[in-house]
């Protein structure tokens, strides 16, 4: 039977993603239908639920359903998801999600490591390098050069023979540091007070006690007398003390290892970057050790047999060291027919750094110093050029950390994605990004358990019609600030010369606003981070993630669960420990989890609620106490706004709570339960909780890092209204920012540029934010111009 030409095929009739009763997180029963093949932008305040539809329900549960196509073998391997908690998913195909999950702090690795670049360049070194060394791995800074020989036991024929053996491993990685490119140096005095004795304390490592089992270790191993102060040891003793190689010990019938100060501060301490520290260690790591660049391999990580093979006078060192951009240029001359399929894949990989606006990059660049920006935007190079079609991408915001110039260059990659024949999912905040989409999703009304439906659907026509928060803040534009608060002295920085900064000599005004603005990569962060955030009196809140378990929430993160376990045990004449559901008033069944957790094996884990403390949590005895007429676990199931009324008057006044809770409702935290875990927060949800917890610090100088990060339109102006309470409370105020009401807000602005990489570190602009208006020699200049409506100059 032969169809018409104009009747469907039943496979192109599936061209919806259907969702039914989602309820994941704060989502009410949410039901939606998104288009296929076409580019579908999800808006609404932070915290509306628009992470849990897009990430936690299509995203999860596609990801999910791939997995399950693997045998129980291979899935014993794989992360276990759970399902979402959702009626209907229909229509998904595969999912490639594409977040800000800052790059993996580990010390060794690089942009260069964390793509594929760094193996081709070690391939192609191994292939054409001059005088050959050996192969790729004698290129890389993680492979340790080794060899030995010795006889191993074999048998043959029902025989055992002993045969020798030697082997070698040729590596590229530099002796002397390791392959980290730096040397630590100690403070000994940062290390122990000298003119104690061991006993009595003289150790101020963070975490070492002699109460405990470091205690009783130094006590035990018998190589120096704990009851003399250090400074009348002897050399021996000394060297025992900081330098001894790790020995077994007998204490108290245990065996134990001992190993001297400086080895054991090196296997804790260092073996992680130091931005992934805890604070109090930071403070002591950075207090103790100094790191200097290596001698030997002069940073570059490399042993000097790797740096000795050559590529028409070039290095590999030397080609990870120059931008990303330079280096596209220099692979593209290289006419070598032997390796011609390594090169055009180096070539292409290299000028997709470049056509999405990281060509500033260089290879050598630790990827646990990209932002959360640059992050995400590294992952998307290894799809770009991808042949795959008919896949749903998922981007978290792609547009954070971009100035208004660069936001055109990804919308147009995001729309490239899409007319390849891919669905696109982009949770976004920005009006530039909303304005490409063919469909928009904007969930509401509020936040938190005030969020969670669907308050519109349809085009960006319709949505700015429409009378949502976002609809009636699509065209929000700031005007310049007419009048502008004067300096009360300035913050002098000279000769600035970190990564692309040309030394740089710029005073900051102190008791205003200032914002530091450029295009992504002009060197604002270097100049702020590395020459203002280490001075004294400087509380700098950066984009760095939050470390905390599902335990952790915002009451435990901000101190304030402290003093209201303090007014509960003082209410009830008991102690405070039962009141935390980490100590001993937790549920015995569930540990104080709420949720039990079961292993599957294979298969997805599920957490069901506790049936004993039905997910409260406590202990049944400890919810008989109660402090103004609220149980502990009421107290931590309620949002913030309303714990601020509870412990801010009355019987149940705790004014070091209250306090806390002023700053979370300060920094547009008023919908977030005290006891929500940290993991369930989205990254502005998080910067913001950071902000909050450093405006009670002691410091005369703030500085922001992007702080709009994740904010809806309609939070910015709360924002502003903040930094302009901090500012005029005597706090000086210094904020990274690409936002233009934010600019249009300063006092004083400074302008990094003019471009990226090299062709920036230069400060292109000083003055109020009507002068750089006026000006418009900037690309920041002209872009602000736009936003405030300015008319252009003849």
């Amino acid at each position: 039977m032969v169809t018409s030409h104009d009747s469907t095929h039943p496979a192109d009739s599936h061209d919806l993603i259907r969702v039914v009763g989602a309820r994941e997180n704060n989502l009410k029963d949410v039901s939606v239908v998104l288009p296929k093949r076409r580019l579908t932008v999800f808006t609404g305040v932070s915290g509306s639920g628009k992470s849990s539809l897009v990430f936690a329900t299509i995203a999860a549960e596609s990801q999910r359903m791939i997995n399950e196509t693997y045998s129980s073998f291979v899935q014993g391997f794989m992360p276990r998801m759970a399902r979402p908690d959702v009626d209907v998913l229909d229509g998904l195909t595969t999912a490639i999600i594409v977040d800000q999950e800052r790059m993996g702090s580990d010390p060794r690795s690089t942009v260069g490591t964390a793509t594929d670049v760094n193996a081709m360049l070690r391939r192609l070194f191994s292939r054409l390098g001059e005088p050959h060394i050996g192969g790729p791995q004698a290129f890389s800074f993680n492979v340790a050069s080794m060899s030995g020989a010795g006889a191993v036991t074999m048998e043959k024929g029902g025989r055992q023979t002993k045969e020798r053996r030697s082997f070698s491993v040729t590596g590229g990685m530099c002796p002397r540091c390791e392959g980290r490119g730096a040397v630590n140096d100690f403070d000994l005095t940062a290390l122990y007070d000298e003119t104690k004795s061991i006993n009595e304390g003289a150790l101020t490592i963070p975490g070492w006690s002699m109460d405990g089992w470091q205690g009783r270790i130094l006590r035990g191993v018998g190589l120096f007398d704990c009851d003399k102060p250090i400074s009348t040891f002897t050399a021996k003793e000394l060297d025992a003390l900081l330098h001894q190689e790790p020995i077994r010990i007998k204490v108290d019938g245990i065996n134990l290892t001992f190993m001297g100060i400086i080895p054991q501060i090196q296997k804790s301490f260092l073996a992680k970057d130091v931005d992934a520290m805890q604070p109090h260690i930071r403070a002591f790591v950075e207090r103790a050790i100094t790191f200097t660049t290596c001698p030997d391999c002069e940073g570059t990580r490399l042993s000097a047999e790797a740096r000795s093979s050559r590529i028409r006078g070039k290095n590999i060192a030397d080609l990870c060291a120059v931008q990303i951009s330079d280096l596209a240029g220099w692979i593209a001359d290289l006419d070598e027919p032997s390796v011609a399929p390594l090169v055009t894949a180096l070539s292409e990989t290299l000028d997709s750094f470049v056509q999405i606006g990281l060509g500033y990059l260089s290879l050598d660049r630790p990827s646990g110093t990209l932002s959360g920006g640059e992050a995400q935007r590294t992952k998307m190079i290894r799809h770009l050029g991808s042949a795959l079609t008919d896949v749903t991408y998922v981007f978290d915001e792609p547009t954070i950390g971009l100035h208004p110039h660069d936001v055109q260059r990804m919308n147009d990659l995001l729309t490239q994605l899409r007319d390849k024949g891919n669905t696109v999912l982009v949770v976004e905040h920005k009006p530039e990004a909303i304005a490409i989409a063919d469909h928009v999703v904007d969930l509401g009304p509020g936040a938190g358990t005030a969020g969670g439906e669907i308050v519109f659907e349809g085009t960006v026509e319709g949505l700015r019609a429409s009378d949502t928060l976002t609809g009636r803040h699509l065209d929000d534009r700031s005007r310049v600030k007419e009048t502008v608060r004067p300096a009360s002295g300035a913050l002098e920085i000279r000769g600035a010369s970190t990564h692309n900064l040309r030394d740089v000599d710029v005073d900051i005004p102190l008791g205003v606003l200032t914002v530091v603005t450029g295009v992504a990569g002009s060197g604002k962060s270097s100049l702020i981070h590395g020459s203002v955030s280490g001075r004294d009196g400087v509380v700098a809140v950066d984009q760095s993630g939050i470390k905390g378990s599902r335990r952790s929430n915002p009451a435990t993160y901000t101190g304030l669960l402290e003093p209201i376990r303090k007014a509960f045990a003082k209410a009830n004449g008991v102690k405070p420990a039962l009141f935390s559901p980490n100590s001993e008033g937790a549920c015995p069944t569930c540990k104080g989890a709420g949720v039990i957790y079961s292993d599957l094996g294979v298969m997805a884990g599920v957490a069901t609620p506790c049936e004993d403390c039905e997910g409260k949590r406590f202990q049944p005895a400890v919810l008989e106490y109660t402090f103004g007429g609220r149980t502990i676990s009421e107290v931590l199931a309620m949002p913030v706004s309303e714990a601020a009324q509870l412990f801010g008057s009355g019987e149940a006044r705790v004014p070091a709570a209250h306090k806390i809770l002023l700053r979370l409702e300060d920094v547009g935290l008023g919908y977030v339960s005290l006891g929500q875990p940290l993991t369930t927060l989205s990254g502005g949800e998080r910067q913001r909780l950071k902000l909050a917890t450093h405006m009670g610090a002691d410091g005369g100088v703030f500085v922001l890092d992007e702080p709009t990060t994740g904010l809806h339109l309609a939070d910015v102006e709360n924002l502003l209204g903040l930094l302009d309470r901090l500012v005029d409370a005597g706090t000086s105020v210094i904020v990274i920012e690409h936002h233009q009401a934010v600019m249009a807000h300063a006092d004083w602005i400074i302008d990094i540029g003019p471009g990226a990489g090299h062709d920036g570190g230069t400060v292109v602009f000083e003055g109020t934010p009507a002068d750089l208006v006026a000006d418009r020699s900037t690309l920041t200049g002209q872009h602000l111009a736009a936003y405030v409506g300015e008319p252009a100059r003849a």
